[in-house]
């Protein structure tokens, strides 16, 4: 009998192992098939400063830099190296869509604006709409207050408003001593 099992026993191994093998093989195939469905999140990435057509628009040569700043905001760069420059850039990342760049750049002279190059840029309206990301949007909620909606107006409680004041001391202790 120990003879028997003796001769079979590399066989056992070998049949084992193919077996062992081949179920790390299907697991493997199905894994990667599971990969292939299920991708990873992304999160939109917006960085830099959005300038609409209507506020480059709106730049007219001669403002002072304070007058750029207030209406754009603070630029992106603002190099030492090149100081009557400032550039506006806007990057919008989404997973799927191509990545949205644009770029405004204000010269100046002596800290007064000369001139202004950007792409094209959109509207306002227009950017809004190409932030939707295709999630549906529930009804939107009617923003107005009606009679029936606006709060009762109430009393204010008559004890804390008309509790008198106490007076004030009419002078501090010092806030040091000054024996050291």
């Amino acid at each position: 009998m120990f003879e028997l099992i003796a001769r079979r026993t590399p066989w056992i191994v070998v049949l084992a192992t193919c077996a062992t093998l081949s179920a790390c093989s299907s697991v493997d195939s199905a894994s990667n098939r599971l990969a292939g469905v299920v991708t990873p999140y992304k999160i939109d990435v917006v960085q830099g400063n959005f300038v609409s057509r209507e506020q480059a628009q709106a730049l007219q040569p001669g403002m002072s830099r304070n007058q750029v700043k207030n209406m754009l905001g603070t630029p992106l760069l603002a190099s030492i190296f090149h100081a009557d420059r400032w550039d506006y850039v806007f990057t919008f990342k989404r997973q799927g869509v191509t990545p949205q760049t644009r770029r405004v750049t204000v010269f100046f002279k002596q800290d007064v604006m000369e001139r202004v190059e950007a792409d094209d840029l959109p509207t306002e309206a227009e950017f809004v709409a190409s932030l939707d990301s295709g999630r549906p949007i529930g009804p939107i909620p009617v923003l107005e207050m009606t009679p029936d909606t606006a709060p009762v107006a109430s009393a204010p409680p008559v004890s804390a408003a008309s509790r008198p004041v106490p007076a004030l001391p009419a002078s501090y202790p010092p806030l040091e001593s000054s024996t050291r």
